[in-house]
């Protein structure tokens, strides 16, 4: 008795959802603009244009805007950076005309050991202890993403492709 009243109840219901459409519609999963948050960066020259970033730049983004936004860029999150209040005033970090010549291993010195290690201002500080050997790549690769100009590796020396 118990199983036919089961089977019955299991048959109306599967004959009022065959009639009313039971089934619940999927959502179309909405895009969380903090899990993109990271993904890419605005092109600091046009903000329609979208830089997308691979893994390594976007945890380079993370530590700029953590350590180094606040004097290699104009605006931070919180507001206007420190920048112009600085002697010599540091490159922003897509100045490509400035950043782009130099070479990977100096700027890991630089970020490294700091300023007055490498020649320059004593204001850049050393952050060696403060940042893994990666992260400081990751800034690298950031830097490299976010050029403008657009950053042209090297070619190999030699090659076709070398700068002459």
């Amino acid at each position: 008795m118990r199983t036919h009243n089961f089977a019955i109840a299991a048959l109306v219901a599967a004959a009022i959802c065959g009639v009313t459409g039971c089934r619940k519609h999927a959502e179309t999963a909405k895009s969380d603009p903090l899990l993109a948050a990271y993904d890419s960066e605005p092109d600091w020259n046009d903000s329609a244009k979208m830089i997308p970033l691979s893994y390594q730049q976007a945890q380079g983004k993370r530590v700029f805007y953590q350590y180094c936004v606040w004097c290699h860029a104009d605006a931070t999150p919180a507001g206007p950076s420190n920048r112009s209040n600085l002697t010599p005033v540091p490159p922003l970090l897509n100045d490509g005309a400035t950043l782009n010549a130099e070479s990977d291993e100096y700027l890991q010195n630089i970020i490294t050991l700091g300023g007055s290690a490498m020649g320059k201002s004593a204001m850049m500080p050393p952050y060696g202890r403060a940042l893994s050997a990666e992260e400081i790549r990751s800034v690298i690769a950031f830097t490299r993403a976010i050029a403008q100009p657009p950053y042209q590796p090297p070619g190999r020396p030699g090659s076709q492709y070398s700068a002459k």
